[in-house]
């Protein structure tokens, strides 16, 4: 058997893929390909056709076909069989069969042709050997990039606890300075150290990673050389992500591309802006029961302008949750916890201008399923052809509208696309990560239940852990602020209000 060249090419004899096994010139192939659809006859159920000088074996795919060029004295029945594996090959690369999807994959299509011919001979190979081929799983590397990633994560580790103790070592010199004392949150006139003590005390939602505090010249010298460590860790940590490798977040345990979603900003906001943010950490396990929830929640306001630096907060605290409250050091305990009001403990000072502070934070911890806002159960079932996977989720907190909400699957690699049945929503696959994911835009109280259904090869644990990231203009505690008056006079502030609702982290082991 001499095999010259294997194509894909459309009924008109338009060449998708070729590849060719001996040496051929670009024009003679595509004169080979141009005149096939010619010479088949139709109404006959011949899967070849000769020439003087080449023989096409040829198989129909739906609107293509898939093609061998080969000698006139080669082995049809050989040739027959070479083809039904060539047509087997097409479908583990392309989930459906249109030129816009084979043009997409054509490099993984010619890797998998050479390992089925060499040099117009075929291989004595099968369609897992090829797999295992092509994917060229190397469990030396798999042990190199484990290595690499935990000194990875040892360095950002280093790294941030040396930040803390930089911060320590400046307030420290910053409060030596100053004299005894809380500077509290200070007029208008106040100075840009005190904000910067202030601001250090406050836990921001929004910051993804920790980042180390700017030197003052007059600090101890020790403190100049962590700062120097620290901008070498973050020099390597850059140079790998530049090498193309996947940096894991130690705060979150996620690539970068997988970190929790945020809203938009507003376009317009007053010059008393609020932002109430809260984050989501669950786990659950596979047969039920709720392992581990935490939400934290903070309301952070920044005030432009100087008449409204003197300000009260009121709060609708609506938690019957049990959720636990905490206070800025700053502000009147007292007052809040007898009116539910957020004011400085020192009325005449005003609040910071032009910047972002943090004046209450929640937070909740519990085990009970029944505070769930959103339930996925996975239920793969093995088949003789593989697995069904059906998933399916209900929307517990009626009160929520979860937005962009996506529902990743891992999936085994090197088996092919998952054969999609019943699907509300959408879906995507993405083979290099070897993940299906479910998309739907809109979860609410008019659409709290739906499911997916797909058959692929695997085995039950191949799908787990389902991890699970939405976003929400919704509160889940239902801690609002509803008034902001000033402290002479009570009089009402116009304000404007953030609401946002994110996962953290959101997994189904």
């Amino acid at each position: 058997m001499v095999l010259l060249a294997a194509a894909i090419c459309t009924k008109a004899g338009k060449a998708l893929v070729s590849r060719q096994f001996v040496e051929m010139t670009r024009t003679r192939v595509e004169g080979l390909l141009a005149a096939f659809p010619k010479l088949m006859n139709t109404g006959k159920q011949h899967t070849f056709v000769e020439t003087e000088s080449v023989r096409y074996v040829y198989q129909p795919l739906e609107k293509l076909y898939m093609v061998l060029v080969t000698t006139k004295n080669s082995n049809i029945l050989e040739d027959l069989e070479t083809l039904r594996l060539f047509s087997r090959v097409i479908p583990e690369y392309c989930r459906v069969l249109e030129e816009s999807e084979i043009s997409e994959h054509c490099f993984d299509l010619i890797f998998a042709f050479d390992e089925i011919v060499a040099l117009g001979y075929r291989e004595n190979v099968n369609l897992a050997q090829i797999r295992t081929f092509t994917e060229m799983d190397s469990h030396e590397e798999k042990v190199f990039r484990a290595v690499r990633e935990t000194q990875e994560r040892e360095a950002k580790a280093e790294m941030r606890r040396k930040a803390k103790e930089l911060q320590q070592i400046r307030r420290d010199a910053e409060r030596g300075k100053k004299g005894p004392g809380f500077g509290g949150f200070g007029s208008s006139g106040m100075s840009s150290s005190n904000t910067s003590i202030i601001t250090d005390t406050l836990i921001e939602l929004e910051k993804p990673k920790p980042t180390p505090a700017p030197v003052r010249s007059s600090g101890p010298s020790k403190a100049l050389k962590l700062v120097g460590k620290g901008k070498e860790v973050d020099d390597f940590v850059d140079k790998l992500k530049s090498e193309g490798e996947n940096i894991i977040l130690p705060s979150t345990g996620k690539r970068p591309s997988d970190a929790s979603k945020s809203l938009p900003p507003p376009t317009h906001t007053e010059s008393v802006h609020l932002r109430v943010e809260e984050k989501i950490t669950l786990t659950c396990g596979r047969d039920g029961g709720l392992q581990n929830m935490e939400v934290i929640g903070m309301i952070t306001l920044r005030v432009s302008e100087e008449k409204n630096g003197r300000i009260r907060l009121n709060v609708s605290n609506n938690d019957k949750r049990g959720v636990q409250l905490q206070t800025h050091p700053n502000v009147d305990k007292k007052l809040f916890t007898a009116e539910s009001v957020i004011g400085l403990k020192n009325p005449d000072k005003s609040f910071p201008l032009k910047s972002d502070v943090g004046v209450l934070k929640w937070r909740l911890q519990t085990t009970d399923e029944s505070l769930i806002p959103l339930t996925i159960n996975c239920w793969p079932s093995e088949s003789g052809t593989g697995c069904d996977v059906n998933i399916e989720y209900e929307l517990q907190d009626e009160s929520l509208e979860l937005n962009d909400v996506v529902v990743s699957i891992p999936v085994p690699s090197g088996v092919g696309a998952p054969v999609i049945g019943d699907l509300d929503g959408e879906y995507r696959h993405d083979s290099r990560r070897n993940v299906l994911e479910w998309c739907l835009p809109v979860i609410d109280v008019k659409n709290k239940t739906g499911s997916l259904e797909f058959s692929i090869n695997g085995q039950p644990n191949d799908f787990f852990p389902v991890s699970v990231s939405f976003v929400s203009k919704g509160s889940y505690c239902d801690i609002q602020v509803t008034k902001v008056s000033q402290v002479d006079g009570d009089s009402p502030v116009r304000f404007s209000t953030e609401t946002s609702f994110v996962v953290d982290k959101y997994e189904i082991l």
